[in-house]
């Protein structure tokens, strides 16, 4: 009966965090428009790229660097938690490292883009 709980939360939190993501990027749009139906009413001449900025702002800078730096403290988080994990038969802890891996693989894919990125932008 215990197993049917996890089961449902797990499934629970899915449901709900794509629901906040699919509502908030609704509600972006909806101000987005609102924004420009607002500058049209008040006279305001909006060019296609002005439209482009609006919808799709430029991303930050160093926005590999910030994904590279959170993927690489997820990895040294499992990594922590497999030192610490009390393993009698030693398998635990393979898996946690392995799991470790792919975080650290991203981390260091992001570390590599920021470096190779242009300077001049």
């Amino acid at each position: 009966m215990e197993g049917i709980f996890g089961i449902i939360g797990v499934f629970g939190g899915l449901t709900v965090v794509l629901s906040l993501f699919f509502w908030f990027r609704y509600r972006n749009r909806r101000d987005m428009q609102e924004t420009i139906r607002t500058a049209l009413d008040k006279g305001h001449e909006l060019t296609p790229d002005i439209i482009d900025r609006l919808g799709q702002p430029k991303p930050a800078k160093d926005k590999d660097l910030r994904l590279g730096v959170i993927w690489l403290a997820l990895a040294a988080a499992l990594g922590i938690a497999g030192v610490f994990v009390p393993d009698p038969s030693g398998y635990a802890s393979g898996g946690i490292w392995t799991g470790a891996a792919f975080p650290l693989c991203l981390g260091l894919g992001y570390m590599l883009l920021w470096m190779m990125r242009d300077k001049d932008e």
